[in-house]
């Protein structure tokens, strides 16, 4: 007798349909086809133990288990729950009122029969409702993640008897809804760090602001205890909300990874990842034997802090270069290739050299000649050319820390950046894949950034006389045009020029010396 029933397997942030069929027959033994991994076939002894736990047998015939199509890799203990309920179906100690086929089933058992949470919900339940299936039947750890998605049942289930007795008809299990949109609308401004409690600083909240309103990548430069990791943290709360079709693309990436906690719905607001600096270019970028989303995809329309920059391996920072170009990261194996999403803000922070007073205004440095400059080329060219806005960061004095008055609000300046990002939509509307000043290919630049002839001079002057290097030509531009739109400018004036120059220090020749 055959049974048949529906799970389903992700590769990148994406779900495919996999068929679970289980026949027993003459002969002895259990046998699993599919190119399934060691997890999936271990599913043997733990759902044997969950049926026997609960009074029922498992068949000692031969028992053929097929994973469809056999030319993709199964992994993960997601498939324990279908083969359970197919088992006890073909071996006739299930009789359903309610079809199997009707249902994607997912679910780790343990050996008690009480179901585990899974990774990947969402871009399951996706895929399901694309494919006209009734529902889903999964742990109900998972059921409000994939009760994001509308117009399909989401099924939760505590342990195999619920299960069992759902499909008999004798147990009704109300599915679970989730009302998306109230939800999202109702989180999506809850920040804990905010730019108030901020004192002093103004020209670092600035150049931030700048960045936030422009997609710009940002490196802050300062002596230990200036706030650089403070002033990092609060950026989230300044960039414009996520939309709804964002949101859902970084669930997905965080359901695959297993980011999302329990009862987790929807992400609201933009994620903040902060990795050490011991973090493997793999677990950054991403990858693996079976790839998963590294830091850079999860943190994805939000923030990648990397704090103490040089201390990162250089073949770390490496790996960053095309995904800071194409916003995404393709990660090849002998069999496969999947594709994750990587349009992130990078926003690093460094000391100015090894023992971080260099350039300090009051305590001296003493590092040896050339000690500076070693430190700074830790960090390649090619990466530093696509950091935007190098900004000097300086201790806040006594009277700024004991100061009672009250600093601009990251809600005020949210207010200035959704402005500016508006502008910038409505500029690209044409352009495909182009969404802030920062994406600008070197073309754009020419074609939108036009500078009248005081700009110009201005900016010959500044290259000449600081020593810029031609790849901070673009960049300068490119802030200019934010800096544009932060002042409600059609033309990019001299005054927004001068200001997009100063954030350039790392391109001074004479900056370490």
């Amino acid at each position: 007798m055959l049974a048949k029933t529906y799970g389903s397997a992700v590769f990148g942030v994406d779900a495919t349909i996999i068929t679970i069929e289980v026949n027993v027959g003459q002969g002895l033994g259990f046998f699993m086809v599919g190119l399934a991994d060691s997890a999936v076939k271990e599913s043997q002894q733990r759902v044997e133990a969950s049926l026997k736990y609960f009074g029922y047998k498992m068949p000692r015939q031969k028992l053929v288990v097929n994973l469809a199509p056999a030319d993709i890799r199964k992994e993960g203990s997601a498939y324990d729950l279908p083969i359970a309920l197919c088992t006890l179906y073909t071996s006739e100690q299930l009789t359903c009122e309610r079809s199997l086929e009707d249902y994607i089933i997912l679910g780790e058992l343990s050996l008690d029969g009480i179901l585990r949470p899974i990774k990947g919900v969402l871009p399951i339940a996706i895929e399901a409702r694309k494919q006209g299936f009734k529902g889903l039947i999964l742990p109900a750890e998972n059921a409000h993640e994939a009760a994001i998605v509308n117009n399909i049942d989401v099924i939760p289930v505590e342990t195999l008897p619920d299960a069992i007795a759902f499909f008999e008809g004798k147990l009704n299990i109300d599915p679970v809804k989730v009302d998306t949109r109230d939800l999202f609308f109702a989180t999506q401004n809850e920040y804990d760090a905010d730019f108030e409690h901020v004192q002093g600083q103004e020209n670092i909240k600035r150049a931030l602001e700048i960045a936030a309103a422009g997609g710009h990548n940002a490196i802050m430069i300062g002596p230990p205890g200036s706030g650089k990791t403070m002033l990092a943290k609060r950026i989230p709360g300044i960039l414009p909300p996520l939309s709804l079709p964002e949101a859902l693309e970084t669930t997905k990436i965080h359901s695959v990874a297993g980011k999302l906690g329990k009862r987790a719905t929807l992400v609201s607001r933009r994620p903040f990842r902060a990795p050490h600096h011991s973090i493997s270019d793999v677990a950054l970028v991403g990858g693996g034997s079976y790839p998963q989303p590294g830091e850079i995809s999860l943190a994805h329309n939000g923030v990648l802090f990397l704090d103490e920059l040089p201390e990162f391996k250089r073949s770390v920072l490496e790996v960053m270069r095309q995904p800071l170009e194409e916003r995404k990261v393709t990660i090849s194996r002998a069999k496969m290739a999947v594709e994750f999403p990587a349009n992130f803000m990078l926003i690093a922070s460094m000391n100015p050299c090894p023992c971080g007073y260099y350039n300090h205004p009051e305590k001296q440095c003493v590092c040896g000649p050339g000690m500076v400059q070693k430190y700074l080329n830790k960090i390649s060219g090619p990466l530093l050319d696509r950091i935007d806005l190098h900004v000097e960061v300086t201790p806040v004095s006594f009277d700024q820390i004991a100061s009672t008055r009250k600093s601009e609000s990251s809600a005020e300046i949210r207010e200035r950046v959704i402005s500016a990002r508006q502008k910038q939509t409505e500029r690209f509307k044409d352009k495909k894949e182009i969404y802030s000043n920062a994406m600008m290919t070197p073309e754009m630049v020419k074609e939108i950034c036009v500078i009248e002839d005081a700009g110009k001079a201005l900016l010959r002057k500044a290259m000449e006389r600081l020593g810029l290097s031609a790849r901070a030509y673009d960049r300068i531009l490119k802030v200019s045009r934010t800096i544009a739109d932060l002042a409600d400018s059609d033309d990019i004036k001299v005054e927004h020029l001068a200001e997009a120059i100063q954030y350039r220090s790392l391109d001074r020749e004479n900056w370490a010396g």
